[in-house]
C-alpha cells in the first residue's frame, strides 16, 4: 500500500483546530496562525519586516578565506518557544524526539552508514509541500535545529522560498543580501551573505533581494551550479532548502532534481488527497522522498496533541509509517 493510501485517513478530512506549527504563507497571503504570530511578535517588540527595514550586522567570519566577512545574528528563541518550535535547550521534549526520528534516515542517506553508501548530493535536502500553509517552513526550521545538535555536522538553512519567505521572520533574523544575489552575481562570496547564528553549528542563507522572476532563478543553471558547488565544497555540512510548494510554481520540481533528498510535508486532515498525488507525481523519478505528516492528532494524548508522522519512500514511495 502506498504512502497516500496509508495516509488517506489523515488527509482531506475536516480540519481540527489549527496547531501552532503552520508557519508558511497561506493561499490568501496569511498563514493559518498569522494573527496569533503577529501578537507574539508584538509582545517581543518585533516589527513586521520589509525590504526597507532589513539591515546587515557585519562582524566576525564564517566559511571561506579569513579576509571574507560574514554576518552574525541572534535567533529569537523565545519566539520559537511561543510557536511550539524546537529549541536547542529544549532537552528530551516530545518534539525533539520526533525530529530525532525524522532526521536519522536523512543523515544515513547523506553520509552513509556501515555498508550503506551515501546518496549523490545526499547532504542537499529540500523541504517542500504540495500547497502553501502546510508547515514546511516549521519543519525546515525544526529539522535544521535538530541536525545542528549532531556532534559531527554543521547545518546551513537556505531560505529558498524567495517570494513568500518565512525562515528569516520566524528566526528573528535580518539580512539585505542572500540567495538571489549570489545566483545573479557569482562573484559575490557566499560567506559575505551568510548569517552565522548563535545556535551552535547553524548558519542561515537569507533569500536575498526581491526581484522580478525570482522563482525562475530556482530552476536556472546558476542554481544547479550553486547546489553542486556547496555539496562538494562542504561535504560534511547538511544544507536544508526551504522551497516553494510544488503546486505553486513549476520551478520547485526542477529544483528537486538538483537535490539528493526531498522532505515532503503534508498537513493532516486538511490537504486534499488529489493535491498530494499531483505533487508527488512531480517527484516520481526522485531517488529519495520522505513524507512528514504534520499536525497529526496523537491518540495517546486523547486527540488534543498535534505531532508529526513520518515516513520515507523510494521510487514508488514504498511504505508509510507514522507515530
Amino acid at each position: 500500500m502506498s504512502i497516500i493510501e496509508r495516509a488517506a485517513g489523515k488527509i482531506g478530512q475536516p480540519s481540527p483546530p489549527p496547531a501552532p506549527s503552520g508557519l508558511d504563507t497561506g493561499q490568501d497571503g496569511r498563514s493559518l496562525i498569522e494573527d496569533s504570530i503577529s501578537r507574539v511578535e508584538a509582545s517581543f517588540g518585533i516589527a513586521p519586516e520589509s525590504p526597507a527595514t532589513r539591515h546587515q550586522n557585519v562582524s566576525g567570519m564564517d566559511d571561506g578565506p579569513p579576509t571574507l566577512l560574514s554576518q552574525k545574528g541572534s535567533v529569537n528563541l523565545a519566539l520559537l518557544r511561543q510557536m511550539g518550535a524546537l529549541t536547542p535547550e529544549g532537552g528530551r521534549s516530545r518534539i525533539a524526539e520526533e525530529y530525532r526520528l525524522i532526521k536519522r534516515p536523512l543523515l544515513v542517506n547523506a553520509f552513509g552508514h556501515g555498508d550503506t553508501p551515501p546518496l549523490h548530493n545526499g547532504n542537499m535536502i529540500m523541504v517542500t509541500s504540495s500547497l502553501p500553509g502546510e508547515g514546511k517552513s516549521f519543519t525546515a526550521i525544526n529539522l535544521a535545529i535538530s541536525m545542528a545538535t549532531e556532534m559531527e555536522n554543521t547545518v546551513l538553512l537556505v531560505d529558498a522560498d524567495v517570494t513568500k519567505t518565512a525562515i528569516m521572520k520566524y528566526l528573528g533574523l535580518r539580512g539585505d543580501r542572500g540567495l538571489t544575489d549570489v545566483l545573479l552575481d557569482p562573484s559575490i562570496p557566499l560567506s559575505d551573505v551568510l548569517i552565522k547564528t548563535d545556535i551552535a553549528k547553524l548558519t542561515v542563507l537569507p533569500p536575498g533581494r526581491a526581484i522580478a522572476h525570482s522563482t525562475e532563478l530556482l530552476a536556472s543553471s546558476a542554481m544547479r551550479s550553486f547546489v553542486n558547488d556547496i555539496a562538494t565544497r562542504y561535504p560534511d555540512r547538511i544544507v536544508i532548502f526551504d522551497t516553494p510548494p510544488l503546486l505553486s510554481t513549476s520551478e520547485a520540481s526542477v529544483l528537486a532534481s538538483y537535490m539528493g533528498q526531498v522532505v515532503f510535508v503534508v498537513e493532516a486532515e486538511r490537504t486534499p488527497q488529489e493535491a498530494v498525488r499531483e505533487a508527488l507525481s512531480h517527484l516520481a523519478e526522485h531517488p529519495s522522498v520522505g513524507l512528514v505528516l504534520n499536525k497529526a492528532p496523537s491518540r495517546a494524548m486523547g486527540g488534543d496533541y498535534y505531532g508529526y508522522g513520518y515516513g520515507y519512500g523510494y521510487g514508488s514511495y514504498g511504505e508509510y509509517g507514522k507515530q
